[in-house]
């Protein structure tokens, strides 16, 4: 497997995105308008009017995937260089899946103010921004001043792309095991990036904050403990718990955003009657699957891997969220929107699924149910109904600075866009 990875990535053309002309450059006059003097007219109609620069240049179809190394996957701090075969990749997902140009830069600072004043500076050339593998808590300060600082669609996807496809399981997962969101008892495990979005997103779901428990590497966060971040303590929990085993015991939710096998059989079976367990971490989660699965039969069980079933993958929504975003010109990306794209995907998954799905995964027959939650990757029918329902939203809420086209109309377009 490592030499086969180095080999696609060197072979050829290294690397994994290129960039090519969109518009004819083949004569004299093909290049006088390209460049100069021609280019000349569309540059003073931005001088005069930024927003033409959507009309003009490729702006509004360009998104940065940016990111400065310091939580590079399961790798933790490897460096800015290092991690631009991953912000590579990003951006060949946003073109596969959702026709998105995109950039990938890896900015060599770690210091917050830094950090922000770069992507600030460099952030005219871009329609979005997609903040990328960067370290907890610096994370949450960097996207809240660039969303408020910026007036394009910013978005930490590691917080908020784990937290809209793991909403969509657990709004599926609930149903399934005939459960009411506001009674459900959530244990996350897990207290950086992803798990805090993952928490604050369950609650615009409908789980209610007291019923959430969240444990970080020392254990229970509760009230009485004196080192909480302001992101611990949104959620420290008044219950007399101090460990993960009392902390999951009667639960209805196990959500792990955390290190391989914290998660024990024991303590599965000591969960609540049909119990639903996301064990994300990557590439070995915190229970093993076959474990999970031989602990009880009424279990609804997810990971990150795609070698499983209700595999919680981002690309189920990042492209699809600044597709909608990007077609309305929105200004930020907000919990209706976010929202928006969960319920979209988890409305998906309840739908028969097509013949090209199971052709393109080699299974004869596929539905809702405990082993399919969620969408598969390959289901190219999200383009659609997420990046529609993200756009409606962001009208509807009021960040968009164009209307939404009619759904035939908005179909239409990303049929010709994308095939």
């Amino acid at each position: 497997m490592e030499k086969a990875a180095l080999d696609y990535h060197k072979e050829g053309r290294p690397g994994k995105i290129e960039i090519r002309p969109t518009k004819p450059h083949t004569t004299q006059y093909d290049l006088s308008l390209a460049y100069s003097p021609g280019v000349a007219t569309p540059s003073m109609r931005i001088a005069h009017s930024e927003e033409e620069a959507y009309d003009y240049t490729s702006k509004g179809n360009l998104v940065a995937v940016i990111s400065n190394g310091t939580a590079v996957l399961g790798l933790g701090n490897i460096g800015a260089a290092a991690a631009k075969p991953v912000m590579e990749g990003k951006s060949m997902l946003f073109k596969t899946f959702a026709d998105i140009d995109s950039f990938d830069i890896e900015v060599d600072e770690q210091e917050v103010d830094a950090f922000v004043r770069t992507v600030k500076a460099i952030a005219p050339t871009f329609g979005g921004i997609n903040l990328e593998d960067i370290k907890a808590p610096e994370c949450f300060e960097i996207e809240r001043r660039l969303r408020e600082e910026l007036n394009i669609p910013v978005m930490h996807d590691d917080q908020h792309g784990t937290a809209i496809i793991s909403s969509a399981a657990l709004i599926n997962g609930a149903q399934i095991a005939g459960k009411r969101l506001d009674e459900m008892k959530v244990v996350v495990n897990g207290a950086g990036a992803a798990a805090t979005a993952c928490a604050r997103l369950f609650t615009e779901c409908g789980i209610k904050r007291e019923n959430i428990v969240m444990c970080d590497s020392r254990s229970v966060i509760t009230a009485q403990r004196d080192d909480l971040t302001p992101q611990k303590a949104e959620f420290a929990t008044t219950r007399p718990l101090s460990t993960l085993d009392e902390a999951v015991e009667g639960a209805d939710l196990f959500l792990g955003v955390s290190k391989a096998d914290v998660l024990t059989a024991e303590m599965v079976r000591s969960m609540a009657a049909n119990p639903i367990v996301m064990a994300l971490a990557n590439p070995n989660p915190e229970i093993s699957y076959d474990e999970a699965m031989a602990s009880r039969p009424d279990l609804i069980f997810a990971t990150g891997r795609s070698d499983y079933p209700n595999q919680v993958n981002n690309v189920l929504g990042f492209p699809y969220i600044f597709r909608g975003a990007l077609d309305v010109r929105a200004t930020q990306i907000n919990e209706e929107m976010k929202l928006a794209a969960a319920q979209a995907i988890a409305e998906l998954a309840r739908r028969p699924v097509p013949q090209d799905v199971l052709d393109a995964y080699h299974i004869d027959h596929l539905e809702f149910g405990a082993r399919y939650i969620i969408p598969k990757p390959l289901d190219r029918r999200l383009l659609f109904e997420v990046s529609y329902a993200v756009a409606r939203a962001a009208v509807e809420s009021g960040v968009a600075r164009r209307p939404l086209p009619s759904e035939e109309e908005y179909r239409r377009m990303l049929v010709e866009r994308i095939g």
